[in-house]
């Protein structure tokens, strides 16, 4: 099971680092070495003119200015993406030592930019939305010239993921049903799009779909059900 592991967002800590600092408050570790993390989502020189332009889309809207010249927080905020949890934040390096010290977030083990997912989050507090731009890559190949089923079902849940995580804090997924109407060709750039359905209690139930950029095609759609917890469940 695919699974986010980060507390609720806020504009001044970034999901890792909330993430990690949950980590050491839970095994009682307390240290004050800091490493600055790598952000995988921003742009590198395998994304393509089409995915500039949907990054460049949604960038515009995290910061708004306004008819006096001020500039205040739009609508969508950018989520960074890290390759992994545990060295970037307070106690990073002693629990690395604890637990895998070679251990990858599954979406970010590929080093050669452009080989595997290459993509950048987006969430809409207001309407409870999330938005990914998404190219994918060579090493993603599942019928020839096209994406792998499973990778395609793993993005969708981490987006899914990540807005249950958003709304809840931190969140299991429990349930992810996927339909697959067209196939992915590899390289191309997709617009995923995710939004939640309801919320009773402990369970968050939540929609997504990949189409085209301009959204004439519908690539695949998927439903999902996660659970929150408490983190110390994982530890």
């Amino acid at each position: 099971m695919i699974w986010s592991l980060c507390r609720r967002l806020t504009s001044c800590k970034t999901p890792c680092a909330l993430m990690q600092e949950c980590c050491v408050r839970t095994l009682g570790i307390s240290s004050t070495c800091r490493l600055k993390p790598r952000d995988y989502s921003l742009p590198n020189s395998s994304w393509s003119p089409e995915l500039m332009r949907l990054y460049e889309h949604y960038s515009s809207q995290c910061e708004v200015e306004t008819e006096t010249g001020e500039k205040k927080k739009g609508p969508w905020m950018k989520v960074p993406s890290y390759n992994r949890f545990l060295t970037h934040a307070r106690g990073g390096v002693i629990l690395s030592k604890i637990y895998q010290a070679k251990a990858r977030i599954f979406t970010r083990n590929i080093k050669t930019p452009g080989a595997g997912f290459e993509f950048a989050v987006f969430v809409n507090k207001e309407e409870e939305k999330c938005d990914c731009v998404l190219q994918l890559g060579h090493l993603l190949e599942g019928p020839p010239g096209h994406v792998h089923g499973g990778a395609v079902a793993t993005i969708m849940d981490e987006v899914m993921g990540s807005l249950a995580t958003y709304i809840a804090g931190p969140c299991l997924t429990a349930n992810l049903n996927v339909n697959y109407r067209s196939p992915v060709p590899l390289g191309s750039t997709v617009l995923l799009q995710s939004s939640l359905v309801k919320r009773e209690g402990r369970k968050l139930s939540l929609t997504c779909q990949i189409t085209s950029p301009d959204g004439s095609k519908l690539h695949t759609e998927a439903t999902a059900l996660f659970l929150v917890i408490k983190i110390g469940l994982l530890l």
